[in-house]
């Protein structure tokens, strides 16, 4: 579950429209993608590339690749695991009832996308709350309430206006984009990381394998984790500001 695809040519729909960006394809009930935009944001802070860097989250919805609801087994076996290996990102096993376990993320991946017309601030900030708000809180990001709620308590984003992009559906059609950008292949799993300069990265610097069965049914073992490929990607999206970053 690591690796890359050939550098997409120039305009390739799956870049960044200019350098200075990350693009990351990914889920919100993905413990792999939470791990990713964790080590994201903290390596950006480390490297004083707030500001300078942008994250481009995009949507990799589980549940239409798969067109099933992302199991709940196979999510519950990951959280001990990836838990370990990034700690700080925030875990905890689902505490509610079943019936309040989320079984779609279509909604707020489409709130992380309408926030993007607020800037790139409350976008990744929306995004990286609703992933704690799962991961860490147990909290149903599947409904319009809980999202907004979340969206409030970044105080980052304008929640009348996120409302109004939901209400309306002005970002619905982008989610869909991003899912056909995705297919055949041409993105590899939940998270995968593109670059201005076509460099590109699925579930960077994780190595995995699943054992007594596939997800669902046994569980992850990670074979290898090199963190300090967010170090390099981020200081490669930077470019010229990302070296000097990292000498000063």
């Amino acid at each position: 579950m690591t690796g890359s695809v050939p550098a997409p040519p120039p305009g390739d729909p799956r870049l960044p429209a200019r350098p200075g960006t990350i693009v990351v394809y990914a889920d919100l009930n993905c413990s792999f993608a939470h791990v990713a935009v964790h080590r994201l944001h903290t390596t950006r802070t480390r490297l004083r590339l707030d500001g300078v860097v942008r994250f481009d989250i995009r949507a990799f919805p589980l549940e239409l690749f798969n067109r099933e609801v992302n199991p709940r087994p196979g999510v519950d076996s990951e959280i001990s695991v990836l838990g370990a290996v990034e700690p700080g990102a925030g875990w905890q096993l689902w505490q509610g009832p079943d019936w309040t376990y989320p079984v779609t993320t279509l909604l707020p991946l489409e709130a992380v996308h309408a926030a993007k017309a607020q800037g790139w601030a409350a976008s990744e900030q929306l995004d990286r709350a609703l992933r704690r708000a799962f991961w860490r809180y147990g909290r149903c990001i599947s409904m319009r309430h809980v999202v907004l709620d979340v969206a409030a308590e970044t105080g980052a984003v304008d929640v009348p206006a996120l409302a109004l992009a939901l209400d309306t559906g002005t970002a619905r059609a982008a989610v869909t984009d991003q899912f056909d950008t995705a297919r055949d292949g041409r993105v590899l799993c939940s998270p995968h990381l593109f670059l201005h300069d076509g460099t590109n990265s699925a579930n960077p610097g994780i190595d995995v394998h699943w054992c007594n069965g596939g997800f669902g049914r046994g569980h992850p073992v990670i074979d290898a984790d090199r963190p300090a490929v967010y170090e390099q990607l981020v200081s490669r999206a930077a470019g010229p500001a990302g070296l000097t970053s990292r000498y000063e």
